[in-house]
């Protein structure tokens, strides 16, 4: 007899990781395009991000801030005092932590600066499906940015205008509207994955106009702070319309246990989300809180 648990195939465990949303006073969005020679997400427009690293840090917020500032050369951090950190060094701080000459800590540390963790909040977590050979648990946080400059760093926070890395990880760094970024997927001039479509589709209804307002700052703060920031998506692949068209069904889908009629999905071949739900009061939510 065959051993039936020797032929199913292992699942991959997903790694931990962090990716932040960053969004400029013109309601602006950070995206930076992955290296075509990449191991994972080539060619695409990601948010900044990358794996938790155990060695050198303390929280998947961390992982965020530490990671924005290798891929896209902008600093979420607080001082209180004059940084006299001068651009060449910034650039040359870049290299030396993704190099791992130093550690974001150190860099930190030695220019009187501390990583501005309070200003990020979670904005959903996604899980890759079981059968990809390279799995993340990726939780994604939103931040917003103050008016700055790019030349040099001052006291408060601190940001400075997104550049790429140089082809390490990333070879385009740049803020677009959330519309805007969709419409160049639709018109197939960047590529994007369901989770960055699924988010800039939710911002896309709240950062309306081309300036930050309060009202709309409070309306992501308090998506945060309800159901959706801590909604995990674990995407599964099923087929809909009575077996006719293909889409990533999500949690809380009339086909994933949801009330009839609900939906919250995106099909397959063209990414278009359909979710008829209000997002403050009837997401989801699976308490999972993985370990570090």
């Amino acid at each position: 007899m065959t051993n039936s648990a020797s032929e199913t195939p292992k699942l991959t465990e997903p790694r931990l990781s962090a990716s932040l949303v960053l969004v400029n006073s013109h309601n602006e969005v950070l995206l930076v395009q992955r290296n075509p020679q990449a191991n994972s997400f080539a060619g695409q427009h990601v948010f900044p991000g990358g794996n938790f690293d155990a060695k050198q840090d303390t929280s998947l917020e961390w992982t965020a801030i530490r990671e924005t500032f290798e891929e896209a050369g902008l600093l979420l951090a607080l001082s209180d005092t004059p940084s006299t950190l001068l651009d060449i060094d910034f650039t040359q701080a870049r290299k030396d932590v993704h190099g791992g000459q130093t550690t974001f800590s150190t860099f930190l540390t030695n220019n009187n600066l501390r990583a501005d963790l309070g200003a990020l909040l979670p904005f959903t977590t996604w899980v890759t499906p079981p059968a990809a050979a390279r799995r993340f648990r990726t939780e994604f946080f939103i931040a917003f940015l103050e008016d700055s400059t790019s030349d040099g760093l001052h006291s408060g926070r601190q940001e400075h205008l997104p550049t790429p890395d140089g082809g390490q990880e990333v070879i385009q760094a740049r803020f677009l509207r959330p519309e805007s970024a969709i419409e160049d997927y639709r018109n197939g001039k960047i590529g994007l994955l369901p989770p960055q479509y699924y988010i800039l589709e939710t911002l896309r209804l709240i950062l309306t106009g081309s300036s930050n307002t309060e009202s709309q700052r409070n309306t992501v703060q308090m998506l945060s702070r309800a159901a959706f920031g801590r909604m995990v998506i674990n995407p599964k692949f099923l087929r809909v319309n009575n077996g006719v068209n293909q889409a990533f069904v999500y949690e809380g889908d009339e086909l994933r246990g949801g009330p009839k009629g609900r939906l919250h999905r995106m099909p397959f071949s063209q990414m278009n989300l359909q979710r008829n739900f209000d997002l403050f009061t009837q997401c989801p939510v699976e308490v999972d809180i993985p370990k570090l």
